[in-house]
């Protein structure tokens, strides 16, 4: 006998939906707000508004402090979030893991040696990422996006003949140290004000882009995001297996390549500005599952986005400890949210068998 479901399921369902990406919405921009406002030196909301707006400020300060220092640190934020969330829910569905994301598989540590080989192996100057422009920026850019891309592509590689999670996460976490340990290498044979440097960095921020590096930052992120949204259908229908995918007519090996490239894109571009942020990759697709109550890539792909800019947003706010001038390392922020949310997933894995769409 055929059964159908309520005539008010699919009604309330676009209506959890439209009120959390409607809430994840007006956060973005109530946090976006608030990380103009608040700082060191607290902004009048008036006067940040004004300068949105392209008006004058009571004060001229308000101008240079909101235009060129905030507003670049909000927006990188916001696209870092976006950016990394997107990586992590591509990896999760791609392994079919709940716990995959850019950092746990050694992405960002792949990032991360790219961009040690062009700064501390090359001698390319005396600065670090923010006095790079132009073409060296690119090529930061681009050897972080390489090496996030060589270090996913083997974990992908060596996917095939390990059918075990934990085993495919302890190779990841194994290809990240071992990326980490090359990188300690050419430390030791670097200037000791570029290692200084390159430690400072490697403890992530948000604050360190200008405009410039925001026309770089923006359209690859952007890029990025469109590519994870071309992918929505195979993405959905490889959370049941590959076989299953290919049965709906899925061509596999593109939609892997295509995924493949996108989160190697964002992981690379994000951890070339900003230093490898942890947590955000891993924790963000959960928490936008959580707050949607479904894994369909249509409706969770735009609710990652939000989420992530969100809480990186958040991250931000508190790492720059509004009232006081000490500025928290990024990582030691989203530790704090992600550590929470890795354990309540570890717990639930043993109830859980799979996501399902």
């Amino acid at each position: 006998m055929t059964t159908f479901a309520p005539a008010t399921a699919i009604p309330l369902r676009l209506n959890r939906t439209t009120v959390v990406l409607t809430a994840l919405a007006a956060a973005v921009v109530v946090l976006t707000l608030l990380g103009l406002v608040v700082g060191p030196v607290r902004v009048p909301l008036s006067d940040t508004i004004r300068v949105l707006v392209g008006a004058q400020p009571s004060d001229p300060r308000w101008q240079v402090i909101v235009h060129s220092m905030r507003l670049p640190r909000v927006l990188t934020a916001a696209a870092v979030g976006a950016g990394l969330g997107i990586a992590g829910l591509q990896m999760q569905t791609l392994f079919r893991n709940t716990l995959a994301d850019p950092y746990v598989l050694g992405i960002s540590a792949g990032a991360s040696l790219g961009v040690a080989v062009v700064l501390i192996a090359a001698a390319t100057g005396a600065g670090f990422t923010a006095d790079l422009t132009g073409a060296g920026r690119v090529g930061v850019v681009a050897a972080a996006a390489l090496g996030a891309a060589m270090v996913l592509t083997l974990v992908l590689t060596l996917a095939r003949w390990v059918r075990s999670a934990a085993t495919l996460l302890l190779i990841g976490v194994m290809l990240g140290a071992a990326s980490t340990a090359i990188v300690n290498v050419l430390l030791v044979y670097a200037d000791p004000q570029r290692v200084q440097q390159y430690l400072l960095w490697g403890l992530g921020s948000f604050a360190g882009t200008t405009w410039a590096d925001l026309r770089l930052l923006l359209p690859l992120v952007a890029s990025g995001l469109v590519a994870s949204a071309l992918t929505v259908r195979a993405l959905n229908a490889l959370l049941l297996g590959e076989s299953y995918a290919r049965s709906m007519g899925v061509d596999v090996r593109r939609a892997r390549l295509v995924t493949v490239a996108s989160a190697s894109l964002l992981a690379g571009v994000t951890t070339a500005f900003c230093g490898p942020i942890a947590f955000l990759g891993l924790a963000v697709p959960h928490l936008a599952r959580l707050a949607l109550g479904t894994s369909n890539h249509r409706v969770v792909l735009p609710g990652v986005v939000l989420m992530g800019a969100a809480v990186a947003l958040g991250c931000g706010i508190v790492s720059q400890a509004p009232g006081s001038e000490a500025v928290l390392p990024v990582n030691a922020v989203t530790a704090l949210i992600g550590a929470p949310i890795v354990v309540i997933v570890l717990l639930r894995s043993r109830r859980d068998v799979g996501m399902q769409p």
